[in-house]
């Protein structure tokens, strides 16, 4: 390896990569590749997945994005994929980078406008996949309850009156008010 010439930053689909991270660990830096992705292309082009980086020669990295950017062409396995039967193609594809958030906007925005169940779902905000809202997922606020503060002071009939300005007529109380007095027994 001593003999290769070593690159600091190795660009992959539009990724740099530092030389000095371990190629499985460096793949997965670019956003749509796993663990499990990255070490089946190593697989695939029998690339020792130890080495690092930055020791990858041109060719190495020409075959590797080759097979990222279309890894069906290379007998790679269907089931790998990221998206299998596509609804606009119907094509099994891998997306990467920025095309992932860009389809799956498409794909929620698609499910609003045709009214589906999932599409309510994403719209108001709540679970999708069938998950139980009964006490988990809260996001807004407390409800129901309120936080500190003491209690205000019950102000006495008295003292209404008192505080009430003169000229006009004090507020009418519980107190100075007479409770009109209902019959106990039965009426008939």
């Amino acid at each position: 390896m001593s003999a290769q010439e070593y690159n600091h930053i190795v660009r992959i689909v539009g990724n740099d990569i530092p030389g000095e991270k371990k190629i499985t660990i460096g793949l997965t830096q670019i956003k749509g590749i796993g663990y499990n992705f990255a070490t089946a292309i190593l697989d695939t082009l029998k690339i020792n997945p130890n080495s690092n980086v930055g020791y990858l020669s041109e060719s190495d990295v020409q075959e590797i994005e080759k097979l990222i950017t279309d890894p069906s062409s290379s007998n790679f396995p269907r089931w790998f994929l990221n998206r299998r039967k596509d609804v606009e193609t119907g094509k099994d594809v891998h997306i990467l980078t920025s095309d992932i958030d860009f389809t799956l906007r498409n794909d929620v925005e698609r499910e609003r406008i045709t009214s589906s169940w999932r599409g309510y779902r994403h719209m108001y905000g709540l679970k999708v996949r069938g998950q139980r809202t009964r006490c988990t997922g809260r996001k807004g606020g407390a409800v129901g309850v309120a936080k500190g503060g003491k209690a205000a002071p019950v102000k006495s009939a008295g003292t209404q009156a008192i505080a009430a300005p003169t000229g006009e007529a004090a507020p009418k109380t519980a107190a100075a008010t007479p409770a009109k007095a209902e019959p106990v027994g039965k009426k008939e």
